[in-house]
């Protein structure tokens, strides 16, 4: 369990995107290749989190529902970000097969699909991206189902070579393969994360904001110092901008008032520290920026509708903190 002290220092100076990546642990889990021959349709499960997926060679066919298809080739990534199912497939023509019968639990296997005597159409590598706590509401919600990251997108040459370096640690099987290529994913999962960020053309939430210059600035000086008792006057002289246009900007992005999002953002924190140290909900309140442990307790309740001690008995299965 970490000390106080190293909890308050444990999420900063990061960017908010370091900030929140942290704070819902994230981490890879790879879970299996796949090298598909001649014509071939193969229906995945709904992944619990996010499921990733990369083609290292060919072209095939993700389906999703409610997706348009989308034509995958090699180098391109896809990120799914909602439990839904999914089909990958080189033709619309073949009957689905369901995906378990094809994996083995040898990593340095690759399922096989297809008539192993026709010549390889696709071959990729997948695996999951696994979150702690209230990760679905602080960053997969803000996403769209799919994130696609092309092949020849900019900065996707880095991407193809962490793919074909987790490719190789997969196949050769050897020491500590799996822990490098899922170190490799994580970092997988930013440059997607990045890629989103840069070129998206809509939608609301704090990633969103950090595609917005002005926006981005008030985001990181919270994020570096959210007990700072900020005022949307102090957020605007950090960009160079008027209250106004701070205000109006910020909203148009995030969807809320930059205070609102400092609000929610000193929550989270306290949230996470409650369920990760044995610090007091005094201790806590003061280090998220409130200045007495009932206008937290309020405050949380309002976010989580519950109180501090009871959201702590619940994430940490013990009873040593009143309610």
């Amino acid at each position: 369990m970490d000390s106080p002290d190293n909890e308050i220092d444990r999420l900063g100076p990061l960017d908010p995107l370091e900030n929140i990546l942290s704070l819902t642990g994230a981490r890879a889990r790879l879970t299996a290749r796949l090298a598909g021959h001649g014509d071939w349709a193969v229906l995945f499960p709904a992944p619990p989190g996010a499921k990733f997926n990369a083609v290292l060679e060919g072209t095939c066919t993700l389906t999703v529902d409610g997706q348009a298809p989308l034509t995958l080739r090699a180098g391109d990534v896809f990120l799914l970000t909602r439990p839904a199912e999914y089909v990958l497939a080189t033709s619309p023509t073949v009957g689905v097969q369901p995906a378990a019968p094809y994996f083995h639990s040898t990593p340095a296997e690759a399922a096989l699909v297809g008539s192993p005597t026709e010549p390889v159409t696709a071959r990729l590598v997948g695996g999951s991206f696994e979150f702690d706590g209230r990760a679905r509401q602080l960053l997969l919600d803000g996403l769209p189902p799919v994130i696609h990251l092309p092949g020849h997108a900019e900065g996707a040459l880095t991407t193809q070579q962490m793919l074909t370096r987790i490719d190789r640690e997969l196949r050769q099987d050897r020491l500590g393969s799996r822990i490098v290529a899922e170190q490799l994913a994580l970092v997988m999962l930013i440059d997607l994360l990045r890629h989103h960020i840069r070129d998206a053309t809509a939608g609301r939430g704090w990633i969103y904001g950090l595609a917005e210059p002005v926006t981005a600035t008030a985001l990181r000086a919270m994020h570096a110092d959210p007990a700072r008792h900020w005022t949307v006057q102090q957020l605007a002289d950090t960009a160079h901008v008027s209250r106004s246009t701070l205000a109006a900007r910020f909203k148009q992005a995030v969807g809320q008032g930059p205070l609102e999002y400092l609000t929610r953002w000193r929550l989270e924190l306290g949230a996470d520290r409650l369920a990760r140290t044995d610090q007091g909900i005094a201790a806590i309140a003061r280090s998220v920026g409130y200045g007495s442990e009932t206008a937290f307790s309020l405050a949380f309740k309002r976010m989580t509708g519950q109180a501090p001690g009871a959201y702590r008995r619940r994430t940490r299965g013990h009873t040593d903190e009143a309610a």
